[in-house]
């Protein structure tokens, strides 16, 4: 991911012989949009409001911990959320059609790295399912109290109708060269924007009306031992090693760098699946990961596995203007 990032982000001569595949994407994706905008492609209306958070962009910007910070607003306010996903890359029978419900102790490799990261932070009912209005049919009936729906990275699945849309984007990296895949990183175009309810940029500086995100922490917590935490100044003068398998690790690796650590960093590609080879390093006296990357290490954790947790810091009224919406 890290490779192409650099290829998407630039433009130069070798882009011109993928620019027609991109017109052709972004041809089909407008058709295939319009087709369910007209009907002509069956669409499903849940009897409950519909949130989608997503992008229009490959790889990390945030919409993780976005769904998980709007569920505790949402909470706050009385409402009793289900997030919907599809389980990226899950290797469970089926490929991941079967609707489910994800587990706390259930595997990463099965369910997903991201929805098993949500169900572990045991706010409300995490489902995954490939057809996600299958997946929010058989969350509602299992949890009949659940009364809004949250689609994370749902934005292109409209199969799904939806109430409301925040798309996330990454304050630092924006929109690469602006073209669409595979000359570019975009899904869609960024006129796409204008129609979403809500624009969320994640770092950087936003401009009104957008909203600005930024994740904080500062706390680590022991994989091996959960209840042994400890802040960034306990690692002074240990050997630190930093891993990140996200979708943008150098966020992650300045993170670590604002908290004063200075240690040697691993990037690896998004939803990598860790093996204990891949952490032996000789000389390391403490392991740093995120939250996602810990969901796939825990298996084989030791106690030199150190997770950092971030949550989303938000303007309240985001929570207020996606209520007003599916209340409307």
């Amino acid at each position: 991911m890290e490779r192409l990032q650099h290829y998407w982000y630039r433009v130069s001569p070798l882009h011109l012989l993928l620019y027609p595949l991109s017109l052709l994407f972004g041809a089909v994706t407008a058709l295939r949009r319009l087709l369910y905008r007209t009907g002509m492609l069956a669409s499903v209306k849940l009897p409950v409001p519909v949130v989608v958070v997503g992008n229009i962009s490959v790889g990390g910007t945030g919409k993780t911990p976005l769904t998980l910070w709007l569920a505790q607003q949402l909470l706050a306010a009385g409402w009793h959320p289900c997030i919907i996903s599809r389980g990226y890359r899950n290797h469970a029978k089926g490929g991941g059609i079967t609707a489910r419900e994800v587990a706390i102790g259930d595997n990463a490799g099965e369910v997903g790295d991201e929805p098993l990261l949500m169900a572990q932070r045991q706010l409300c009912p995490v489902w995954i399912g490939r057809d996600r209005a299958a997946a929010a049919r058989a969350a509602l009936k299992a949890h009949p109290e659940c009364d809004i729906i949250l689609s994370d990275d749902g934005l292109q699945h409209y199969r799904l109708q939806r109430d409301a849309e925040i798309v996330v984007v990454d304050g630092a990296r924006r929109f690469g060269n602006g073209w669409l895949l595979p000359a570019g990183p975009l899904r869609e175009p960024v006129s796409r924007l204008h129609e979403a309810d809500a624009l969320v940029i994640n770092g950087g500086t936003p401009t009104a009306p957008d909203f600005g995100m930024q994740l904080q922490g500062t706390r680590f917590f022991n994989l091996l031992s959960p209840e042994r935490t400890c802040a960034a100044s306990d690692f002074s003068g240990q050997r630190v090693h930093a891993v990140a398998g996200i979708g943008h690790p150098r966020r992650f690796f300045s993170h670590l760098a604002a908290l004063g650590l200075d240690g040697t960093t691993h990037p690896f590609p998004d939803h990598h699946h860790y093996r204990p080879a891949d952490l032996a390093f000789g000389d390391a006296d403490a392991i740093l990961m995120t939250e996602k990357d810990a969901v796939k290490c825990a298996a084989f954790a030791t106690e030199k596995y150190w997770v950092l947790r971030v949550d989303a810091q938000l303007d309240p009224e985001l929570a207020q203007l996606i209520i007003n919406k599916v209340t409307s």
